[in-house]
């Protein structure tokens, strides 16, 4: 596993290298990580008076994905956490171990009305992550970063199965996907200094190598679904 907290000085330069969204796209879509998916054929239909509804996604640290989600609009919250486990078992440093059977994950609360679940879908496949590598996302490696699912509906699972056959079908990627979709049972709040992390330490190394590039894809990919300022978490403890 990578130290996500090393100091920027030994990474001067990182970040100017990475946050072009033109360069981002291209190098990144050639690593099978930033690539413009196709638009869901199987989604959910908004219902009436139906205003919130909760997805939770696992696609690596749990910075990036929740940096992502945060600035996408009709997404009213987004919590980093821990899901797949235990509660015993939630705490950042269990989890890095690897043998907890978490995910580092983000509970999405979004409006239906402005954002379905398809869409965030086609978002987590082309911008948050790689679905072709088994345990590992960038240069972090472990189950607890697997590219994960976590249905909170049968409507949901139907939707998620549909999109994967359907991404690799078009063969999408130059791989197979590997995404898991997993019931999903509970979700376990990080500690409060993980939340926000990519809005609060832009500069970290680790997000302006890794996670920076993520929300430039968002912006240049899905212009219409961009917002700028994002929607922050509360950071208080579990």
């Amino acid at each position: 596993m990578i130290n996500r907290f090393l100091p920027a000085f030994l990474f001067a330069g990182v970040a100017a290298a990475a946050l072009t969204a033109s360069l981002v796209i291209s190098h990144r879509a050639a690593a099978g990580q930033v690539i413009l998916a196709p638009a869901p054929a199987v989604d959910e239909v908004p219902k009436p008076g139906v205003t919130s509804a909760t997805a939770v996604f696992a696609g690596g640290c749990f910075w990036g994905v929740q940096g992502v989600f945060q600035h996408v609009k009709g997404v009213t919250g987004a919590v980093s956490g821990y899901a797949g486990g235990t509660k015993a078992d939630a705490s950042y440093q269990t989890v890095s171990s690897g043998t907890t059977g978490h995910a580092e994950s983000v509970m999405i609360t979004y409006d239906p009305s402005e954002i379905t679940y398809g869409e965030l879908l086609r978002i987590y496949f082309s911008v948050v992550a790689d679905p072709t590598t088994l345990d590992a996302q960038g240069p972090d490696e472990g189950p607890q970063y697997r590219s994960d699912i976590f249905v909170t509906t049968p409507e949901q699972a139907k939707i998620a199965k549909s999109y994967i056959a359907q991404l690799e079908q078009a063969h999408v990627y130059a791989a197979p996907v590997v995404t898991k979709i997993t019931p999903f049972t509970a979700f376990y709040r990080a500690e409060g200094y993980h939340q926000n992390y990519l809005t609060l330490h832009p500069n970290n190394p680790y997000i302006a190598a890794n996670d920076m590039p993520k929300v430039e894809g968002l912006k240049a990919l899905f212009g219409k679904d961009y917002r700028s300022d994002p929607v922050l978490t509360p950071a208080a403890a579990n």
